[in-house]
């Protein structure tokens, strides 16, 4: 009798904990769901301009997951995106935290110094992405650009050739040396860079408008003319004044 009753509390035990085990299972997945749910919510919302729906999602998100990462890191942006300045940099200093090889969140940590004009911030936080990952061609770019900003130029010049060295076709790149090429009167270099551009994408107005306006100094008044008039054709807004000057020496 004993034996029998021993046995039935051994079925009964392994019933429980199986039940319990299921139950975990369930809750996790259950929680996942919701978790990928509240991210499709914020994604759709923040397509749709809608920036306030998109951050009650993403805090959903961290109500669930206090440690997501990716949460952290888009509601920072949405932040951004608002001009909550301080709220954005909390959240990419709450992805850091969490975990401090998260080059992505340095990064965007660069961009909203950035934008504040504390450049020296912005150079720290990019070099650190850069250490992270060395191949991350949007951190070597504005790293370049923050340099320029500074009157660094040789620097600039650097990181727009190195962030080229990784990915050839990389027009930012292009457009910013060609930039600074120009800035610094080596036109006949900035004028590679931009024609560079136009041979990766025909369509890219900007470029000719950048050439417009160095064979205008360079007084080569006709293909300065035959550049502005792509760049208007591709839709690049070209100043009155511009074009006023050009005309008169047509």
């Amino acid at each position: 009798m004993l034996e029998k009753i021993l046995r039935v509390l051994i079925v009964l035990t392994m019933i429980f904990h199986i039940g319990c085990t299921v139950s975990k299972k369930v809750g996790k997945h259950d929680k996942t769901l919701m978790i990928e749910e509240h991210f499709q919510l914020a994604y759709a919302s923040a397509e749709r301009g809608n920036l306030k729906e998109a951050e009650r999602e993403y805090k959903e998100v961290l109500k669930l997951d206090p440690k997501n990462l990716k949460a952290h890191l888009n509601l920072g942006i949405i932040y951004g995106k608002q001009g909550k300045w301080k709220d954005e940099i909390s959240e990419y200093k709450s992805v850091i935290k969490i975990d401090p090889y998260f080059a992505e969140a340095y990064y965007h940590l660069g961009v909203a110094y950035a934008e504040k004009g504390d450049l020296d911030e912005a150079l720290t936080n990019y070099q650190k992405a850069i250490k992270i990952n060395p191949n991350y061609i949007e951190a070597i770019n504005n790293l370049g650009n923050i340099y320029f900003r500074k009157g660094s130029f040789e620097e600039a010049m650097a990181q727009y050739k190195r962030a080229l060295e990784i990915k050839p076709n990389y027009i930012k790149a292009h457009y910013n040396l060609g930039s600074v090429y120009r800035k610094i009167g080596r036109l006949d270099e900035a004028i590679d860079s931009f024609n560079r551009i136009l041979e990766i994408n025909p369509k890219y107005g900007n470029a000719h408008y950048q050439l417009a306006l160095i064979y205008f100094s360079k007084n080569e008044y006709q293909l300065a003319l035959q550049h502005i008039q792509s760049a208007e054709n591709l839709g690049v807004k070209v100043d009155p004044k511009f074009l006023e000057r050009l005309n008169s020496n047509r």
